[in-house]
């Protein structure tokens, strides 16, 4: 009952009733990646959307499916043999708003001291 709910009351929790419904009717599923977010097309391969596993929240999606989803690549991740190479890291959403967001020194959220100021700057003046 409540996953009902959520569809009928929220936009920003996976999916609404009428994206349900649309994806049903002329979605063609293509894929799902490692956080189970599924991937869909038109029949014409024109449109394509994700059903996000979760709050929607674009970062969530890793750069394979984001060229995909762009149409910046015909060839969705699931059906290539790519792997990644050594010096590349793993995607990492959006960590805005989280306690992970970066906090340099100086910061109100940061409690660290701000580094002294050294001398070598002037300040404009007109």
């Amino acid at each position: 009952m409540k996953p009902w709910l959520l569809q009928i009351f929220t936009w920003w929790n996976g999916q609404t009733i009428g994206t349900r419904f649309h994806t049903w009717r002329f979605g063609k599923r293509v894929g799902e990646d490692e956080r189970g977010n599924v991937y869909y097309q038109s029949a014409d391969g024109k449109r394509r959307w994700v059903i996000y596993a979760g709050e929607a929240e674009a970062s969530q999606i890793g750069p394979g499916w984001h060229g995909w989803m762009h149409h910046r690549v015909d060839t969705p991740p699931v059906d290539e043999n790519y792997k990644p190479r050594d010096w590349q890291k793993p995607h990492v959403p959006n960590q805005t708003g989280t306690r992970f967001a970066y906090r340099p020194k100086g910061s109100l959220l940061n409690t660290a001291e701000r580094p002294r100021v050294t001398g070598d700057y002037d300040a404009w003046t007109p």
